[in-house]
């Protein structure tokens, strides 16, 4: 049908942030990683339509895959990049775009290609590996977290919130877009809110993606 036949070809393309964003989709060779589902294209709807605001923050994408989510962010955060040409190389990526080792020759091309020069100092991509790759990273250095899609192999789920438990600090803001399908889904999402509070603050129906915002304890936030 029409799904699969998107699923496996060789491209996709979108438009979010005044921009076409053309991403290359390789379900042969990377699978599940390599291909733009539904909630990726929900989570950038809401990041577009001000859900929250990633300008001037500090953003990590997870199991970032094709990109697109983490390509998004850093166009709709532009107007705060500003750099001096002098300093444009000590400007600290406002953008974390991560995902498994084989992915990431596949996102690092589709992030080059999308972004244009002035934006890219401020994504970088990087190798994360749920529960593996946290020395790379900075406690609670972030102020957003970003997952699409990413609920989906039992057996990561508890990597995936100490993941998550890392990277956070009292005011890190985590979205994740997904849909509920089968009991694991409800399964992780009890894990999260063993952990988190958890809210869900978007509902595609059309798509039947959900977004929920997690933070830790029971603060509110004002983003």
């Amino acid at each position: 049908g029409w799904g699969a036949r998107q699923l496996h070809s060789p491209s996709a393309t979108h438009r979010f942030a005044s921009r076409t964003i053309r991403l290359r989709q390789d379900w042969r060779r990377l699978g599940v990683a390599a291909v733009v589902w539904d909630a990726a294209v929900v989570l950038c709807a809401y990041l577009e339509m001000g859900g929250i605001h990633v300008r001037d923050r500090s953003v990590i994408e997870l199991g970032a895959g094709t990109g697109l989510v983490g390509i998004v962010a850093t166009l709709l955060g532009k107007s705060f990049f500003v750099c001096s040409f002098k300093a444009i190389h000590n400007c600290r990526a406002r953008v974390t775009i991560t995902d498994r080792a084989a992915a990431l020759e596949f996102l690092e091309s589709n992030v080059q290609a999308n972004l244009p020069s002035e934006l890219r100092p401020r994504a970088v991509v990087k190798e994360l590996t749920w529960g593996k790759d946290l020395a790379n990273f900075s406690p609670g250095a972030f102020d957003f977290i970003l997952g699409a899609d990413i609920v989906y192999l039992e057996e990561t789920f508890a990597e995936l919130l100490q993941t998550l438990e890392h990277l956070c600090s009292d005011q890190t803001v985590i979205l994740l877009s997904c849909r509920i399908r089968y009991e694991r889904d409800h399964k992780f999402l009890k894990m999260l809110r063993s952990r988190f509070s958890v809210y869900e603050v978007h509902y595609d129906s059309s798509k039947d993606v959900h977004i929920y915002k997690a933070q830790r304890g029971s603060c509110k936030d004002d983003f």
